[in-house]
């Protein structure tokens, strides 16, 4: 009896332990979260990478072949001279005989922040700070590792470790709102996606920067409250102010230069490059060649990209390339070139589909190694033979991603099998590599690869992931495709309820992003708003069906499929989701009196185009964050897809706030009010303009938050108030 009683409390146990529900809780505080590798640095022996431990306590070196641990860096615990509570990067020194420690890490906006670094001598295990003068931005080593640059304040220092760890100003004329060297303003640092705008030349005696003149440029603000998360009690009674510049759309930039420095003999010069009054630079990169020095530029319409060859003594440019397209250059094809070799590899759209081109470093095109109706996502390098290539595509599959090889004479192999989305860590030369790989029900398996595709050791596979996952009641996801009214197949991902019943009429929420060249449907375990689906399982625990589909102008599938939104941006993309939400209606078990749809920041301007698209499909939506006139936003973002104001103004009114008449169904708007990138300007117009068409809507809006919308309690709140307006419109 006593055994059979224990057998059937084991049996409840484990069936209630089963049975579980996925919590709000869980799902905002990050119970589902995947494991990774932080850290990740390949290390320049091509034999071996640096990662942070898994208690964040350490530096290791480890084997790309074995996965081993070779030696402990650093060590919190033993480090001397300064006693340090945590941190939260590294930099290694190129002789990785030094490492720069980070501490104190503080936001600036989403790349930039400040920290306190201290240098570590890997011999001695000693610390000392990079600087006593105040905290330090995007610090680099020079190539010979002796010297150490850094911004503080808009303006440039030198730490020379040879001599004491001395430091010295480059540059004084930084102010803020006015004067940036060596980082990025705002709308480059959000736009061209880079927080450090500086370079030591290959023998390390020269320090080129961008210099960004915001003079000119516009200032915008909002108030500061007291709030919490942080508290700022000096608001208490009075709110503050934040003010910065940010250039919206046809309206002034910076104006940006190249200047050099020598730091023998301390000359600063300006390099004569040619740019348009009003053009950008988007990357400044010293070449192999330590007089010449790679400077990208963008005409203000971002349709021709060149690359000059600038001598940082002499002045002069010569162009190298000149890439021009029929609507806009894709910021993507310049983010990682590597300009350290003879030759470099720029990806361009030139045939349709992003594709390898590797050209000399004088400009002339060698060859294009990479072609086909598919799209080049990532180049990793090339192996110290200069021979072969590596990068990933979606050769087979938009939704799949995969590792390839490629040689000069054309020869292609697949070095990853598994069917999903693969991404990869090269070690220098390229031996081996590092590979994180998922699928839409398999969370991420971290490998060691090598160069031939043959796996040597599994590092992490979600192990811990999947026994969490598998106490807890999960639905079915799938991959579905389909065809609009008008002969468009679009891509999608479905969650169904566990216990699903194809004759019952199930609710359906929509999510979308939908903005140019995003892509929200892989077959990949990052799907979903929270990765792995969770919270989507979570609604689906409900009685939701969740649903995304990525229309025109996403990515993965060819510069037609994406740039056919040019100029009319929410037109095409609100006529998929509604067509989408059609498609949904023809199926048996879609209720489709209980279609809503929601979506963040462009997914927020989206959502609302789609309820104003004129057909009324959709009973109620979230938009949260959303842009709803794109004269309020940023220039090189707007311009980029949609040209000046001045240029489009009949394109620039396809938008919510001179739509918004037209509104179909309920819907919860929500916005932070200290929202640097898309303002908060955004949400009063278009509610005003609301009020006073007596259009009836909720609202939900967050003290002192940004546009990821957290702090303290703050997500959970926000997702509580759209659960809570979801289940009250949606489920019977």
């Amino acid at each position: 009896m006593k055994k059979f009683l224990t057998v059937a409390l084991c049996f409840f146990a484990t069936f209630f332990a089963l049975a579980q529900d996925i919590t709000l809780e869980d799902v905002v505080y990050g119970k589902f979260s995947q494991r990774s590798i932080r850290g990740i640095r390949p290390l320049a022996d091509g034999e071996s990478y640096s990662q942070i431990s898994a208690d964040g306590k350490q530096i290791l070196r480890c084997s790309f072949k074995t996965g081993e641990t070779i030696e402990t860096l650093f060590d919190i615990s033993t480090a001397r001279n300064h006693k340090l509570e945590s941190f939260s990067g590294y930099i290694m020194s190129p002789d990785e005989k030094t490492i720069l420690i980070e501490t104190n890490k503080q936001a600036i906006y989403r790349r930039s922040y400040t920290a306190d670094y201290y240098i570590y001598n890997v011999k001695n295990r000693t610390l000392a700070p990079l600087s006593k003068g105040g905290a330090q931005e995007c610090p680099k080593f020079s190539p010979d590792g002796n010297v150490i640059a850094f911004v503080r304040q808009n303006n440039l220092f030198l730490v020379k470790l040879l001599y004491n760890n001395a430091e010295s100003q480059v540059t004084k004329d930084g102010e803020m709102n006015k004067i940036l060297n060596g980082k990025p303003d705002w709308v480059y640092e959000e736009e061209f996606e880079f927080n450090c705008a500086y370079d030591f030349s290959s023998d390390s005696q020269m320090l080129a920067w961008i210099r960004f003149d915001e003079t000119n440029v516009k200032t915008f603000s909002f108030p500061m409250y007291q709030g919490s998360n942080p508290t700022m009690s000096e608001y208490k009674l009075y709110p503050g102010n934040y003010e910065y510049k940010y250039p919206k759309a046809g309206e002034d930039n910076s104006k940006v230069s190249v200047l050099t420095f020598d730091i023998k003999s301390r000359v600063t010069r300006t390099m004569q490059v040619p740019l348009d009054e009003d053009g950008y630079i988007p990357r400044i990169q010293f070449t192999g060649d330590k007089d010449k020095l790679a400077v990208l530029t963008l005409n203000r319409h971002q349709d021709r990209l060149d690359i000059y060859m600038v001598n940082p003594r002499s002045t002069v440019a010569t162009l190298a390339v000149r890439e021009q397209a029929d609507k806009y250059v894709d910021t993507k094809l310049y983010h990682n070139i590597d300009f350290s070799r003879d030759k470099f590899v720029i990806l361009s759209e030139r045939d349709g589909y992003q594709h390898i081109y590797l050209y000399t470093i004088g400009g002339q095109l060698v060859k294009q190694l990479t072609k086909g109706n598919y799209v080049v996502t990532n180049f990793y390098g090339t192996d110290a033979t200069g021979q072969n290539f590596y990068y990933s595509s979606t050769e087979g599959s938009p939704l799949e991603q995969y590792i390839y090889k490629v040689d000069t004479k054309g020869k292609k192999t697949l070095l990853t099998h598994n069917k999903g989305f693969n991404a990869a860590t090269f070690s220098k030369g390229c031996r081996y590599f590092l590979n994180t790989y998922s699928n839409i029900t398999t969370p991420t398996v971290t490998s060691l690869y090598s160069s031939a595709g043959k796996e040597l050791k599994v590092l992490e596979d979600n192990a811990e992931l999947k026994k969490k996952l598998a106490s807890v009641t999960l639905g079915t996801a799938e991959l579905f495709s389909f065809k609009t009214q008008e002969g468009i197949e679009l891509n999608g991902w479905m969650v169904k309820p566990k216990d699903f019943n194809a004759s019952k009429k199930y609710p359906v929420l929509m999510y979308q992003y939908s903005g140019p060249g995003s892509q929200e449907v892989h077959n990949s375990f990052a799907n979903g708003f929270y990765g792995g689906l969770i919270w989507e399982q979570r609604l689906a625990q409900k009685g939701y069906i969740v649903v995304c589909v990525d229309g025109r102008g996403t990515g993965g599938r060819g510069a037609d499929f994406q740039k056919c939104t040019y100029m009319t941006m929410g037109d095409k993309e609100s006529k998929d989701q509604v067509e989408t939400a059609i498609y949904l209606s023809s199926l048996p078990f879609i209720d489709k009196e209980r279609i809503a749809i929601w979506g963040w920041s462009f997914g927020g301007f989206n959502t609302i185009m789609s309820m104003c698209e004129g057909r009324p499909v959709f009973r109620c939506g979230v938009a949260v964050a959303p842009v709803t006139d794109w004269r309020f936003y940023d220039s090189a973002y707007t311009e980029r897809y949609m040209r000046t104001p001045q240029e489009n103004s009949d394109g620039y009114d396809i938008s919510p706030l001179h739509r918004c008449q037209r509104l179909n169904g309920d819907i919860l708007l929500c916005h932070g009010y200290a929202d640097d990138n898309v303002h908060f300007q955004n949400m009063a117009e278009l509610t005003e303009r609301m009020v006073q068409e007596g259009i009836q809507f909720e609202s939900q809006f967050y003290t002192n938050r940004n546009h990821g919308i957290y702090g303290g309690n703050t997500r959970r709140h926000l997702f509580k108030r759209i659960e809570n307006f979801l289940d009250k419109h949606l489920l019977k």
